[in-house]
């Protein structure tokens, strides 16, 4: 099976396609090797760090949902601020997520996580940086996949909310 046959890559093309945003249009991306962080995803697409798009999975507890997946898709040059985000979902408390955890509510391992093709929608926010860029890059649904899309495509694909997730630049 080759990476493009990947079920969670196959989960993610169709999200896409049924959302309107054409998988084979946009042009899912396999790459050489793994790309598990916001910097080697930038090297390896020849791209700014801060046009990628981390899909970010938490552990948010809500009163109605003690134990529920927070996703947020923030810009690569960005670090989510835990008490921000539990802020503007509206949690009590939001943290880390286990690999377990992750792979439960996406379907896909850390590394790989997609804006997409989960087995139920998530609670999302949109890092309004990525408006910053023409062209986000997100993960596909594995670790050697990603696909080119904008802020306002990935709003629209996930039904998520726009927010400044952290406020702290980490760019040097």
């Amino acid at each position: 099976m080759s990476t493009l046959d990947h079920p969670a890559i196959a989960k993610v093309a169709t999200a896409l396609t049924e959302a309107g945003q054409d998988a084979a249009a946009n042009g899912i991306v396999i790459l050489p090797a793994d790309v598990r962080t916001a910097p080697q995803a930038a090297e390896a697409l020849g791209v700014e760090v801060g046009a990628i798009a981390n899909s970010l999975v938490f552990r948010a507890s809500f009163d109605d949902a003690p134990d529920a997946p927070l996703l947020a898709l923030t810009s690569g040059a960005h670090r989510a601020d835990t008490a921000t985000l539990a802020a503007l979902a509206g949690a009590t408390k939001v943290g880390k997520a286990e690999p377990a955890f992750v792979k439960e509510h996406t379907g896909q391992t850390i590394g790989g996580v997609a804006p997409v093709g989960h087995p139920g929608r998530l609670i999302t926010l949109v890092d309004t940086a990525l408006r910053e860029y023409d062209v986000v890059w997100a993960a596909a649904g594995h670790p050697k996949s990603v696909y080119p899309t904008t802020f306002e495509d990935l709003l629209a694909v996930t039904g998520g909310r726009a927010a400044d997730v952290t406020g702290q630049d980490v760019r040097s």
